[in-house]
C-alpha cells in the first residue's frame, strides 16, 4: 500500500532522461550499387580481427568486380541502420540445402543484433527457397558466430581441424 509520501516522493522524481531514438535496423537484398560500401566492410572487418593468416585477410577482401564475381549463385543480405551499411552476409543454395557465406558485421555494429538479423533473414529466404536445411561453417576462432547460431536454432555438427587456410573450421545445421 503506498502511503501519502512515498506518493509526494515519487512526484519529486526527476522526468527520465530521455534517451536519442536508435535508428531502426533494416536487413534488405544487395544491389549493384551496394557493392563499394559492401567491399569496404570487409576491408573493415577483417583488418580489424587480430591474429588471421594474411592469405586469409587478403582472399576475404574483395575488389569491386570479384564480388560482382561472388554474387553469381548467392543471394546477399546487407544491414544498414540509416544509410550506414553495418553488415552483410550471402546465401548459396545447392542440393536442397542453404549455405550462409561471407558474414560480416562492423566492428562498431556488433551485439546489437545485427548478426541475428542477417541470419534471420537468410533462413527466412531459404524457407521460401524451398531449403530443407541451412549451414553455416564459421572459422573456430570466431566464438561469437558459434554462438549466434545455437541461439538461432543451429545444432554444431562437427569441425575440420587446419580446413581454411590452416584455421579449424566448425559446421552448423539449422533444420527447416
Amino acid at each position: 500500500m503506498a502511503t501519502e509520501q512515498g506518493s509526494d516522493r515519487r512526484a519529486e522524481r526527476p522526468p527520465p532522461a530521455l534517451e536519442k531514438p536508435a535508428v531502426e535496423l533494416q536487413v534488405e537484398r544487395v544491389t549493384h550499387q551496394d557493392i563499394p560500401a559492401i567491399c569496404t566492410l570487409y576491408k573493415k572487418v577483417w583488418e580489424a580481427e587480430p591474429g588471421l593468416p594474411a592469405e586469409l585477410v587478403k582472399s576475404w577482401q574483395p575488389t569491386p568486380l570479384e564480388f560482382t564475381s561472388w554474387m553469381e549463385g548467392v543471394t546477399y543480405f546487407a544491414a544498414r541502420r540509416g544509410s550506414h551499411l553495418v553488415g552483410v552476409l550471402g546465401c548459396e543454395l545447392r542440393r536442397g540445402a542453404c549455405r550462409l557465406v561471407q558474414l560480416a558485421v562492423d566492428p562498431e555494429g556488433r551485439r546489437q543484433a545485427v548478426g541475428a538479423a542477417l541470419v534471420n533473414a537468410a533462413v527466412d529466404w531459404a524457407r521460401r527457397s524451398s531449403a530443407t536445411t541451412v549451414w553455416a561453417e564459421p572459422l573456430a576462432r570466431f566464438h561469437a558466430a558459434g554462438h549466434l547460431l545455437l541461439k538461432l536454432g543451429f545444432a554444431e555438427t562437427g569441425v575440420l581441424h587446419r580446413h581454411e587456410w590452416g584455421e579449424d573450421v566448425r559446421f552448423f545445421e539449422r533444420v527447416l
